[in-house]
């Protein structure tokens, strides 16, 4: 596979149920993170462009599973923020079954990339996201975001915290990322080259609660 040229990427479908997902044959990497880390942000920055997919300050607003193509047989996806504690019952509900359903059985998934705000990194639905990969020999790459918020020192310094307590993590990768300043963009570029080259091989576990 050459380098991919993520520029191209452009809105293919949003999906709120698994039948409205796209054919699950090539290769998708997944982006998945708490509300309002800076996750849509992420992927516009990473693509060029401004408005690929939607960004608010209010928290839970990306309530569909998105889908970009890339290249062909090549997306990226934007699942829904978890962790938002004033969507209704129901809806949570649904988000949990919908998002758990889309990791342990979409078979064209090779990875995820979970932004963290380098403030609040590692929550314990971080950790249960995770979890997940572990669960499924799934690459996890963190995006420490919202990087700018601290000194370069700060910043390097939560960095080799992260790195350090997830050292025994299979599979799993962490670096700094801004969205405003645009740093860690071509790290992030590099490293999704090397996701989408992934071939998992274990079988797939029962789904983890991801409320």
């Amino acid at each position: 596979m050459s380098s991919i040229d993520f520029k191209k990427a452009k809105y293919t479908l949003a999906a709120h149920y698994s039948h409205q997902w796209p054919e699950d044959n090539g290769a998708e990497v997944a982006f998945a993170g708490r509300s309002n880390v800076g996750k849509s942000s992420a992927i516009n920055v990473i693509t060029n462009q401004n408005r690929l997919a939607k960004t608010s300050k209010t928290p839970g607003r990306t309530q569909q599973i998105v889908f970009f193509d890339v290249e062909e047989d090549i997306r990226l996806v934007d699942l829904p923020g978890y962790g938002y504690a004033k969507a209704p019952e129901a809806l949570r509900k649904h988000w949990q079954s919908f998002i758990s359903d889309y990791l342990f059985s979409r078979q064209c998934l090779r990875a995820l990339v979970i932004p963290m705000d380098i403030r609040r990194p590692l929550t314990a639905l971080d950790l249960t996201m995770l979890e997940c990969c572990w669960q499924t020999d799934l690459p996890a790459h963190v995006l420490l975001t919202k990087s700018d918020k601290f000194n370069r020192g700060k910043a390097i310094n939560t960095l080799q915290s992260v790195r350090k307590e997830l050292k025994s993590a299979p599979l799993t990768s962490v670096q700094l990322f801004s969205s405003l300043k645009k740093e860690g963009v071509d790290e992030a570029r590099s490293k999704l080259n090397e996701l989408y080259r992934h071939q998992r091989k274990k079988e797939q576990n029962s789904p983890t609660d991801l409320r």
